[in-house]
């Protein structure tokens, strides 16, 4: 298995749609870890485990110890979080969304913005999302042939979700799902310029944490999601820690894809095949997956 998991997905192809689709969703327990850890010893561990969007990693294990401990979250690095954002969605709508809509790839652009981020970021991004980027989102939201609104981008939100990290609830707030793989690419492109124009006009990162008396949760905005990390601490080591990325969130059950493919037609295995893997793009999981289609 990868160090983040692996993610397996089947469906059945019968009578030009998908059916029976099913995830399985495993995640190696690399939390279990920071048990008996002392909460500064987490927060320079986590970005090394936790490598992809390290920075919203790290931002959200200092605010969810700091509550837990009585404290006030340390200020965190605004730019480093908002290049963060922008390079993960980046790479998704100059690489990924093209490749699956059969479309040529922004390779050249995309590597030549990465070399110009360590300058100038925030101008760098201004004159790609003002070429290239523009370009290539009509040519992607014509290819997907839709109109369908934006999906909202999701809001940090700790308090709605203390109540699970506090045993009084089953299971924790179920995150909006879009309503259209459109809607979806839509909803990354919003929040490609959210990202560029808040890098530019020096805004603060979103990150918020809610708790205390040794127990904390903070959540921090990523480019896929809403990441959350919840904490007990006794005696100054921590019990108990759990990490929920955005992916852990759409992908525990089949209801994301099965709501993003209900109705959808496809003429042959091989289209059901790339409208099974648009709707996966557009619920972005953050580990390798597979797909698996059989004939009904």
């Amino acid at each position: 298995m990868n160090p983040a998991g692996q993610l397996d997905i089947r469906a059945a192809y019968r009578d030009g749609q998908l059916h029976e689709i099913a995830v399985d969703l495993r995640r190696p327990p690399v939390s279990r870890l920071f048990v008996g850890q002392a909460p500064e010893v987490v927060v320079k561990t986590v970005p090394y485990l936790y490598s992809l969007c390290s920075e919203a990693q790290r931002a959200a294990a200092q605010a969810a110890l700091a509550v837990a401990g009585d404290g006030v979250p340390r200020p965190v690095n605004d730019a480093a979080l908002w290049t963060e954002v922008l390079h993960e969605t980046l790479w998704r709508l100059l690489l990924d969304w093209p490749a699956a809509l059969g479309l040529p790839a922004a390779r050249a652009e995309f590597a030549a913005w990465r070399a110009e981020r360590q300058g100038d970021c925030a101008g760098a991004t201004r004159r790609l999302l003002d070429g290239c980027v523009g370009r290539l989102a009509a040519d992607c939201l014509a290819a997907l042939d839709a109109a369908d609104a934006a999906a909202a981008a999701p809001i940090p939100d700790p308090a709605a979700w203390l109540p699970w990290w506090r045993g009084e609830a089953a299971a924790p707030p179920a995150p909006a799902m879009p309503g259209s793989i459109a809607a979806a690419l839509r909803g990354r492109l919003a929040q490609l310029e959210t990202a560029a124009q808040a890098l530019a006009d020096g805004r603060p990162f979103p990150v918020a944490a809610a708790g205390g008396g040794g127990l904390g949760l903070a959540q921090s905005a990523t480019a896929r999601g809403v990441l959350t990390h919840a904490v007990r601490v006794a005696d100054g080591r921590v019990t108990d820690y759990r990490v929920l990325a955005p992916t852990d969130a759409f992908f525990r059950d089949a209801a994301g894809l099965s709501g993003l493919l209900a109705g959808v037609a496809a003429a042959t295995r091989d289209a059901a095949r790339r409208r099974l893997e648009q709707a996966v793009l557009a619920l972005d999981p953050c580990l390798p997956y597979q797909l698996e289609i059989n004939d009904a």
